[in-house]
């Protein structure tokens, strides 16, 4: 009776150690930037809470905890939801714990009061401020832009900026932008929310707005003044025209196009013709 006593003690005890470490004992690192989708929001003394239904791990000796069923991290005003939370931290020599990375797998949601992403699983490198989410159907969220793709979201927030790779569609104000690759550049606007000012599109672009078709090898699309500048086999389809060239200039809030001429062949400088073709209206 008194060895089993004495166990539930023991037991209680470290549970309620553990319960201590999840919720008080984590620091970010130092190193990670506040703010954005990024648990360092805030001061770096501030603790992050683990939650999780199923019950949480501690394997002391390799440093990691493990939060499985409905797992919860959050920290200041950022929130990491999956099924299960794996937190790596390592002792510092000033005495203390450091949290420098956690892992997110199953029906993964980070999410702010500005920006929220969605996916399968997710790496938080809190030392390189580097967030990255993979899945068949990754999403980003920030204002009224949504950014998808089905291989990979990055979230850089030292360089204030989102990449997508895979099928990537940025959707912004009716207009929508795919590409293999787009890079979304962020910045905070007058309330301090996070918001999306430029994109950058790379391989198989396509930028779709009201009937128009626009597409190249590469692009650059800066919401404020709504002007796309495409790249490389340029086309521009609205209905029975077409034009070709290198190098477009389109103003997607006035619907006016340029199709520019480049210097690019040899020493020559000679200059590429643009290309334009117009179909007769048919009844």
């Amino acid at each position: 009776m008194g060895s089993s006593l004495s166990a539930l003690r023991s037991s209680r005890k470290l549970l309620f150690q553990l319960v201590v470490l999840v919720i008080f004992y984590f620091q970010i690192s130092a190193a990670a930037v506040a703010g954005g989708l990024d648990l360092a929001s805030g001061s770096k003394d501030m603790p992050i809470e683990i939650t999780a239904d199923n019950g949480i791990e501690w394997e002391k000796n390799k440093e990691i905890l493990i939060a499985s069923g409905n797992a919860k991290a959050s920290r200041g005003g950022i929130t990491v939801l999956a099924e299960v939370l794996r937190a790596y931290y390592r002792k510092k020599t000033t005495g203390g714990t450091d949290l420098y990375r956690l892992d997110a797998a199953g029906g993964v949601k980070i999410f702010s009061d500005t920006e929220s992403m969605e996916g399968q699983t997710a790496v938080l490198d809190f030392e390189q401020a580097i967030l990255k989410v993979d899945g068949k159907k990754v999403i980003y969220k920030a204002g009224p832009d949504t950014i998808t793709a089905n291989q990979q979201m990055e979230y850089w927030e030292r360089q204030k900026m989102a990449v997508a790779r895979g099928n990537a569609v940025a959707i912004h104000k009716g207009k929508t932008l795919r590409a293999d690759v787009l890079k979304a550049l962020l910045r905070k606007n007058k309330t301090g929310r996070s918001e999306v000012y430029v994109i950058e599109a790379f391989n198989n672009v396509l930028i779709v707005s009201g009937k128009d078709k626009l597409r190249s090898d590469s692009a650059i699309y800066k919401l404020d003044s709504g002007i796309a500048t495409l790249k490389g086999n340029v086309s521009i389809i609205r209905e029975n025209s077409i034009l070709n060239g290198d190098l477009a200039e389109i103003n997607l809030k006035t619907g006016i196009s340029k199709l520019l001429t480049v210097d690019s062949v040899g020493s020559r400088k000679e200059r590429k013709r643009v290309r334009g073709l117009i179909y007769p209206h048919r009844q």
